[in-house]
Formats: C-alpha cells, sequence, structure tokens
C-alpha cells in the first residue's frame, strides 16, 4: 500500500487509464496536496469529528480484489429483486458488470466510465468545481468510476444497482458514480455501500446527478457501512427544466459516517426532493449537510430527514435552502426530524435560509426530542408492553419518508435495519435493568 502522503500527482499520473482521464487526476491531485484538511472552524464542518481523522493511516489497496461477488451483495440483490443493469466494486474496483441487452441496444451505459465514448465530458459534468478538499482527492485518485447514462426518451424499467463492498483493512476507496438522464428520460439508482463489522477503512465516495430536461430521477442511496469504517461522501446534482429528482439516503452504519448533499435546481419548473431516514446506535456519528439551491423560476425542493439515536450516538444535521435573485416563485420546505432513545445520545439541527428574491414560499423546522409520552400512555393503556410501544411509535416515525422511497423495492430491507436496532436498544435495555 501506498501511505497517502506520498498521493502525489506522479502517483495519479500512474493510475490505469486514458490519457484524458491521467491528465484530469494529475491536475486534481496537484490541487490536493496544495490544500488543507478542514477543520470545525469552518461552518460547514462544525460538530463533525474531522479533527479526528489521521488520514496517513489509510492507503488505496496495491491490487484489484479477485472477482466474484461478495455474499452481502448477494443479499442485497435478492432484497431488490429485478433489476436492469449491476455493477460490482470491491475496494474501489469493478468485479462486476451486466446491463439489460435491450436497454444497450437503444443506448443505455452502465459500467466503467473510462471505456465509455465521450467521458471525458461525463466526469465533472455536474461537479465541475470540488466542493471541498475529499472531493478533490476523489477526482485525484478515484481507481475505476462508474457511469450509469440514460439516452433522451428512454425510460428504464427497472432499478439499476451499484454495489460497494470495502473488505480490506486499512484501504482507502474512493468511489465514483456519474448518473446521466437525458432528456424525457426515466431511471432508477440504488447506490450501496457495506463493509463488516470491526474493519478499519476510509470510504470517500462522490456521486453526480445530472437530470436533463424534463427527466426523472429516482436514486437511493444505502449505506451499511461496519462500525469501524469512516465516510466523507458528497452529492451533487443539477436538475433541468420541469425535471424531477427524488434522492433518498439511508444511513445505518459506519464509526463517522457524512454526506454532504449539493441540490441546485437550474432550470425553470425543476423540482428536487430530498429525503432521509437514519439510526444511530453505539458512539457513531451520522453527520448530514444539505444545500439546496435555487438556481431558476418557478422550482421546488422538500426536505425531509428523520432520524434516531441510540446509547452514546451523535447525529448532525445542517442545512440551507439558497434562493437566488432571479428564482422568483421558488417553493421550498426543509424539515429534520430527530428522537432520541438515550440519555446519553446526542442530536443537532440547524436548518438555515438565505433568501434573495421575495416572491417565495420558504419555510423550514426541525425537532429534537425523546419519544413523545402521550403516544407511549396511549399504546401501554391498551394493554402494549413497553417495548412493543417504543417499537411501534419509532417504527412509525419513519413512515412519512418511507412512504415516499423512489426505489420501493429497498423498503423491506431498510424496516429490517430499523427493527434490528431496536431489537438491539431492547436487549440494551432489558439488561440495563
Amino acid at each position: 500500500m501506498i501511505p497517502l502522503s506520498s498521493l502525489t500527482p506522479d502517483t495519479a499520473a500512474a493510475l490505469d487509464g486514458p490519457d484524458w482521464l491521467r491528465e484530469r487526476r494529475v491536475a486534481a491531485a496537484a490541487r490536493f496536496a496544495a490544500a488543507d484538511l478542514p477543520s470545525t472552524d469552518e461552518e460547514v464542518w462544525r460538530y463533525s469529528r474531522i479533527a479526528d481523522l489521521d488520514i496517513d493511516r489509510f492507503a488505496p489497496p496495491s491490487a484489484p480484489p479477485a472477482p466474484g461477488l461478495p455474499p452481502a451483495v448477494d443479499a442485497l440483490l435478492a432484497s431488490v429483486g429485478e433489476r436492469s443493469g449491476l455493477v460490482v466494486l470491491h475496494d474501489g474496483h469493478v468485479v462486476a458488470c451486466e446491463v439489460d441487452p435491450d436497454l444497450a441496444a437503444r443506448g443505455v451505459v452502465i459500467g466503467r466510465l473510462d471505456e465509455t465514448t465521450d467521458a471525458d465530458a461525463a466526469l465533472g459534468s455536474v461537479a465541475s468545481q470540488a466542493p471541498d478538499v475529499f472531493a478533490e482527492l476523489n477526482d485525484a485518485f478515484s481507481a475505476q468510476p462508474v457511469l450509469v447514462r440514460v439516452p433522451a426518451g428512454v425510460a428504464v424499467p427497472a432499478p439499476v444497482v451499484v454495489a460497494h463492498w470495502i473488505g480490506s483493512a486499512g484501504v482507502l476507496v474512493l468511489p465514483r458514480l456519474v448518473v446521466q438522464a437525458g432528456a424525457d428520460s426515466e431511471v432508477r439508482v440504488v447506490d450501496w455501500a457495506g463493509s463488516p463489522d470491526g474493519l478499519e477503512a476510509l470510504s470517500v465516495p462522490l456521486v453526480e446527478l445530472d437530470v436533463a430536461e424534463s427527466a426523472r430521477v429516482g436514486y437511493a442511496s444505502l449505506q451499511v457501512l461496519g462500525d469501524r469504517t469512516w465516510q466523507i461522501g458528497t452529492q451533487v446534482s443539477t436538475v433541468g427544466a420541469q425535471a424531477t429528482l427524488r434522492s433518498f439516503t439511508a444511513g445505518f452504519g459506519g464509526d463517522y459516517a457524512r454526506l454532504r448533499t449539493d441540490c441546485r435546481l437550474v432550470g425553470r419548473g425543476a423540482t428536487g426532493d430530498l429525503l432521509a431516514v437514519y439510526f444511530g446506535t453505539g458512539d457513531q456519528t451520522l453527520d448530514f449537510r444539505t444545500f439546496q439551491d435555487h438556481a431558476a423560476p418557478d422550482t421546488t425542493s422538500t426536505l425531509l430527514f428523520k432520524g434516531a439515536v441510540d446509547d452514546r450516538s451523535r447525529s448532525v444535521y445542517t442545512g440551507t435552502i439558497h434562493v437566488r435573485p432571479n428564482a422568483r416563485g421558488t417553493s421550498a420546505v426543509q424539515t429534520n426530524r430527530n428522537v432520541k432513545l438515550s440519555p446519553d445520545a446526542w442530536a443537532e439541527s440547524v436548518p438555515n435560509l438565505q433568501i434573495e428574491n421575495n416572491d417565495v414560499r420558504c419555510a423550514h423546522a426541525s425537532t429534537v426530542g425523546p419519544i413523545d409520552e402521550d403516544q407511549r400512555f396511549y399504546l401501554e393503556s391498551r394493554g402494549l408492553p413497553p417495548d412493543v410501544a417504543e417499537r411501534l411509535i419509532v417504527g412509525g416515525f419513519f413512515d412519512e419518508v418511507l412512504a415516499e422511497l423512489p426505489v420501493p423495492a429497498i423498503e423491506a430491507a431498510i424496516r429490517q435495519r430499523i427493527v434490528d436496532a431496536l431489537s438491539a436498544h431492547d436487549a440494551s435495555a432489558g439488561g440495563a435493568s
């Protein structure tokens, strides 16, 4: 393995790929080398655990893994059911790829970006400027970026699955996914990331979602990393005129797992819906930063993030609705709700508005608190045991988000994760008593 401190432009140039990709990597590596890591003095990193990151403890894998599907990916595919395409990455390298032949004949591309025509225009088409140093790191050293491209007017009938498995201790992986939906096209993508418990690793993913005029994109990110893995992720999107993006995130794993989401509505009548459920346990931190950027008239965005924190876990949510001067007619809502299941758990919620036009409708709301005692009393007064009453309340708490899933097939898997976390909570409470 190569120490991260030696990841220089020369190291980036030595990675496999066409000349244009090597040149892009070298330029990004130079910017990364010249930059400092962020600190909690910066507002966007406030409340984070960035000071705990010893980045030199991690390094890219020295060799690609053997082909084949890890068992955890088999379980994922069984839960999703029918699919239109699949890409599996192990420690950042593609080990399996498939696409429905009929869709391929219609121009749908699902696979390694560097093996695709016009790939140089696709990579960075949305993330043309890296929002932070970790996006530069991804740009410089992502080994095998993945592209999902749907031509104009094509509807992909079943979800496309992109699965990332981290299986090596001390590894740094830099997944890169670009989704391009042409005008009046439709596609749904499941983007899954997992690793085993006890494995120390660092994942720095970057996702670009390019939603053209009148296109409809559903994107679902499932983060089920192990309890010793760190994630510092970025998702950026642009949504064109009359187009719709529905982006969902489920956060259940990781030691420290952070996701920054930038959704820019650039065409008149564009819609961007941001959804998330998360459940913190143990000592983990789940950290979400969102930016709803209205850059065109008559655009609409809704954000609904709901989370539970148990044991000594922490959650962080900070978000900004930005309405630019030309974005008259904007309608934007931002809602973050958190429930504490333990007195030692902690949640921070900071919504913000930045309004530069008077002809808008914007609102934000946030709550942090324990389970509603009136709801608990009502259920217990009808004969339900306390643990059953609590499960029903917390399970119902997430229903509002899960009803809006862009990929309904993953609902059962998400609910099972919630049930598992609640079962662990019940067992811990029973032991404590």
